[in-house]
Parts: structure tokens; C-alpha cells; sequence
């Protein structure tokens, strides 16, 4: 009973980590950047097909332009956003170089945890349910999941740690 507990617990907790991934990489300042970008797309080609005679493969082809267009327009705010972010940390550590190093700290911090969830639910598979039969396997999945745990603590604290290392002794 405590060993399918467990991998109910484990299956749960790779589908939240899942979720979270998702919800991470759909960002709500995405969507309100795609309604804007349609309405920007719907002006500049709209007078463009009013005088084709090309009915349907027109209305095709501004279609797939306009779907090309969002997502281009969307991906240009999306690199202005981290050139912006980036441009933050430069000028908040005073120096390209340590900006640099605390911006990809943070983009580290951030993912380390849907992976993080992701390895430990895969290595409770592995000691849980596999390791049931096979005990190498099992003690496989318990050092697996000790070590994602510390890398995930590690990347989690590392950001603190370089931020008060730079800040506080270098003035």
C-alpha cells in the first residue's frame, strides 16, 4: 500500500511539474502582446487585399501572413523583454560582466524547478516501482534523487549567494 501511495505521489507530482513548465513558458504578457499585434497586422494588410481578385487564396495567404506576423512580432517583445531585463541587471550591478552572470543565475533559479520536480519524480519511479524488484536499481533512483535535490537547493541558493558576494563586499 505504501509503495503505490508512493508512486501515486511521484506520477503527481511529474504531472505538476509538467503544469508548471507550461505555465512558465505562457507567459500572461504574451497573450496581450498577440491581440495587439493582430490589430497591428489587420491594418497594414487590409488595404493590401481590398484590391486583389484573388477572393479565397488571398484571404488564405493573409491569414498564414498574419499568423507569421504575430508570432514574429511576438518573438521580437519577447527578446526586447530580456535585452530590457538583461539591461536591468547591468545597470543595478554597475558592470556588464557581473549583470550578465546574475541575469543567467536567475534564468537558471527559474527552470531549476520544473526539472528539479521532473528528476525527482523520475528517479521515484526508478526507486519506488522499479527498485522494487532490482536493488541496484532502487539504490540508483535514491542517489539520483539526492543528487537533483542538492543541484536544485544549489541552484536555487546561488543567485543569493553570488548577489551578496558582488553587492556587499564589492560596494
Amino acid at each position: 500500500m505504501k509503495k503505490k501511495l508512493a508512486a501515486i505521489i511521484i506520477i503527481f507530482m511529474f504531472v505538476l511539474s509538467m503544469w508548471v513548465t507550461i505555465a512558465l513558458a505562457t507567459d500572461t504578457s504574451i497573450g496581450t502582446s498577440v491581440s495587439t499585434s493582430t490589430d497591428v497586422s489587420i491594418g497594414t494588410t487590409t488595404p493590401a487585399t481590398v484590391g486583389t481578385n484573388a477572393g479565397t487564396d488571398a484571404g488564405s495567404n493573409t491569414n498564414e501572413a498574419d499568423l507569421k506576423n504575430d508570432a514574429t512580432v511576438n518573438l521580437v517583445q519577447i527578446k526586447d523583454q530580456q535585452l530590457e531585463t538583461l539591461q536591468d541587471y547591468q545597470d543595478s550591478y554597475g558592470d556588464a560582466t557581473y549583470g550578465f552572470v546574475a541575469y543567467i543565475l536567475n534564468i537558471i533559479r527559474i527552470y531549476s524547478i520544473p526539472f528539479g520536480f521532473a528528476g525527482i519524480a523520475i528517479s521515484g519511479i526508478y526507486r519506488y516501482i522499479i527498485g522494487i524488484r532490482k536493488l541496484d536499481v532502487r539504490d540508483k533512483g535514491f542517489g539520483a534523487m539526492i543528487g537533483i535535490i542538492t543541484a536544485m537547493v544549489i541552484c536555487q541558493v546561488l543567485p543569493l549567494v553570488f548577489a551578496i558576494v558582488v553587492k556587499g563586499w564589492r560596494g
